[in-house]
């Protein structure tokens, strides 16, 4: 048995102003500050003399592939990502970026924000433009039903606020 993975399908090139920036400051984090301190511990490793058995040395190695191989993910992702910064000209649609309410059928209203694939968070109810819940939400207006097709089944909700503030 291999250790071939096939290649993920790549999320939606889109993504808001904040979380541009969010992807910005994580490159500035690793490269700028987080990086000269780990080649400065792998300098001072280095010093000690037998690297074959220095753990600071050889994690120290380790956590600069892993900062390298993020930063160049990162900075190749920035380069082909689409900022969206003006919201659609129909704000009574659900687009990208919208703020959008949905009831459920007992009456329990949840807030959802629908961004890319690179900023979504939950727990900051922001949902992913490529999950299933952010599909079936796309394109509805007012008052619309929203079904998703989840594991446990189908579940209904009702569009009952966008904004796009």
């Amino acid at each position: 048995m291999g250790r071939y993975r096939p290649p993920r399908k790549r999320g939606s090139k889109y993504i808001t102003p904040e979380g541009e920036a969010t992807l910005r400051e994580e490159v500035h984090q690793l490269w700028k500050v987080e990086r000269p301190q780990v080649t400065n511990a792998v300098h001072e490793a280095a010093k000690n003399g037998d690297r074959s058995e220095n753990g600071d040395y050889i994690y120290g190695k380790r956590r600069l592939r892993e900062i390298d191989s993020r930063v160049r993910f990162l900075n190749k992702r920035l380069d082909e990502l689409e900022v969206v910064e003006r919201p659609p000209a129909d704000t009574s649609k659900v687009r990208f970026g919208a703020w959008v309410t949905l009831e459920d059928e007992a009456g329990v209203e949840n807030r959802w924000r629908i961004v890319g694939p690179d900023e979504f968070d939950l727990k900051a109810n922001k949902l992913s433009m490529d999950s299933p819940m952010a599909r079936a939400m796309l394109g509805k207006g007012l008052d619309d039903e929203v079904i998703v097709h989840s594991p446990s089944g189908e579940q209904l909700y009702y569009v009952t606020g966008i904004d796009y503030a």
